[in-house]
């Protein structure tokens, strides 16, 4: 979220650190900082730090100011008005599935009536957000990161923080198509070839898609360990959404040796391997390389135009270099800029399927006018209705031009 123009240094603490303080007067120290102070590079600079912000504790104070979930609730009528009586979401039937197949790892030494009161707080937590913002597309995963952030700040807490967290940090991955989330993927290769060529030359025949649980759900169905899963939350939630696509190339890295070990004619024993996590996983030596990692090798410096590649409204690029949180509505309007893109986009994929079947010289002046039409309907902003109703218009008069 804070970007710095040198060399972080993975000890630094702010002025609230303490070189031979005591653990519980470091963790007063963090939430006296994190609950007085409106400086978000501050906070961040905590949470990035070597130890992060050491337990939940300061975690419950320094989380929603680094999502901007910590003001008060928006003012409006669909706010007041009780979640419960709101229309239900097309995608609660899925979300009930996954919840009860949450909280296997963790908390641990609790009992089955416990862990069912902790399923229903993490049902109604995610229902009550996707009820409120109906557009937003539940992803199989989200339950995941919610358990995580539910684990950490409770119910109340914890249902501003996952809408901030929807809208702002992962938005990406709950429009209505998969494909913004595998374009991220598209930048490890880059990535990986700014560092270490050979190996991003051995791993080529290999599609990125073997990182997608993990960076989906930001590592939380991956890690099994709380203490770690939280650590390394504190580092994502201070940083930049592209960080954690930086993460999964320092994974890559540091298994080197392993993976030229496999033939780069085996993709798919490249896939199987890649797309476990290695065990034991160290976070803070992972979090360090990938702060250094991302300082040598901007996105915006990396090969084959890849941060080009990446949409003006996603998440990697709307939360660079951010010096303070975004307000909810701004998450809503880029929301929205992006499914208008993705309906873009499928409708050039079915004109460029409709070309190719109607490609025959009795159909030029047909396609000519697909053409035509479809240029104008996009550079007019989509005059003749939604995509799809447009595509309708201009498919009918294709047909009747057409052989």
């Amino acid at each position: 979220m804070r970007r710095s123009t040198t060399l972080p240094s993975h000890s630094a603490r702010p002025e609230c650190s303490t070189t031979h303080a005591s653990p519980r007067t470091k963790v007063t120290d963090y939430i006296r900082t994190c609950s007085t102070t409106n400086n978000l590079s501050a906070i961040a600079a905590l949470a990035s730090a070597r130890g992060g912000l050491l337990d939940d504790r300061v975690r419950c104070v320094a989380w929603p100011k680094l999502l901007g979930s910590d003001g008060p609730p928006p003012d409006s009528a669909k706010v007041l008005l009780d979640w419960r009586f709101l229309p239900k979401h097309k995608d609660e039937d899925q979300v009930k599935l996954d919840v009860n197949r949450s909280f296997i790892y963790y908390p641990k030494d609790e009992s089955e009536q416990q862990l069912d009161r902790r399923k229903a707080d993490l049902s109604d937590v995610i229902t009550e957000v996707l009820r409120r913002h109906p557009a937003l597309c539940y992803f199989q995963g989200f339950h995941d990161i919610v358990q995580v952030i539910l684990l950490v700040l409770g119910k109340e807490l914890a249902v501003p923080a996952v809408t901030h967290l929807a809208l702002l940090r992962i938005r990406d991955f709950m429009l209505p198509s998969l494909t913004p989330s595998l374009v991220h993927l598209g930048l490890l290769p880059a990535i990986l070839y700014s560092v270490d060529a050979k190996l991003c030359q051995h791993l080529s025949g290999t599609q990125p898609f073997f990182a997608l649980a993990a960076t989906l759900t930001l590592y939380a169905h991956e890690i099994e360990d709380y203490g770690a899963i939280a650590r390394l939350f504190d580092f994502l939630l201070a940083e930049d959404a592209v960080v954690s696509v930086y993460v999964f190339a320092i994974i890559i890295l540091s298994r080197r040796e392993e993976l030229f070990e496999i033939p780069a004619d085996e993709p798919e024993m490249l896939h199987f391997t890649l797309s476990k996590l290695p065990k034991p996983l160290d976070v803070e030596d992972m979090i360090a390389r990938a702060k250094t990692l991302v300082f040598e090798h901007p996105p915006e410096r990396l090969p084959f135009r890849a941060w080009k590649k990446i949409s003006a409204y996603s998440v990697l690029k709307t939360t660079r270099g951010l010096s303070k949180p975004q307000p909810l509505t701004e998450g809503e309007a880029f929301f929205a800029k992006q499914v208008t893109q993705l309906e873009r986009a499928l409708l050039r994929q079915k004109i460029r399927l409709a070309i190719w079947k109607y490609r025959k010289p009795a159909g030029g002046v047909g396609i000519a006018l697909l053409i035509g039409l479809v240029s104008i309907w996009i550079q007019n902003g989509g005059v003749l209705g939604t995509p799809f109703h447009a595509f309708r218009k201009i498919w009918a008069i294709f047909r009747l031009l057409g052989p």
